[in-house]
C-alpha cells in the first residue's frame, strides 16, 4: 500500500483547488501539501544527521565532477 488516499487527493487537487488532470498529476507531494496549506517543520539537526548517514560524501573526486 502506498500510504496515500488517492481519492481525497484528487478530489482535494481537482476539485478543491481546480487543478486540471494534467496539472495535479504533474505535481509532486510536497508541491500538493504546500498548496493544500499544509507546512512542514525545517529540518533540524537529528534530520540533517540522518541524511548523512544515509548518503555519505564520497570523498574529494569520488562520483562528482569536482576535485
Amino acid at each position: 500500500m502506498s500510504g496515500f488516499d488517492w481519492p481525497a487527493l484528487m478530489q482535494a487537487g481537482m476539485r478543491g483547488l481546480g487543478l486540471s488532470p494534467d496539472v495535479f498529476w504533474g505535481l509532486t507531494p510536497a508541491e500538493l501539501r504546500l498548496m493544500l496549506g499544509e507546512t512542514a517543520a525545517p529540518m533540524n539537526r537529528a534530520g540533517l544527521e540522518a541524511l548523512l548517514a544515509a548518503y555519505p560524501d564520497g570523498g574529494k573526486g569520488e562520483g562528482n565532477d569536482r576535485s
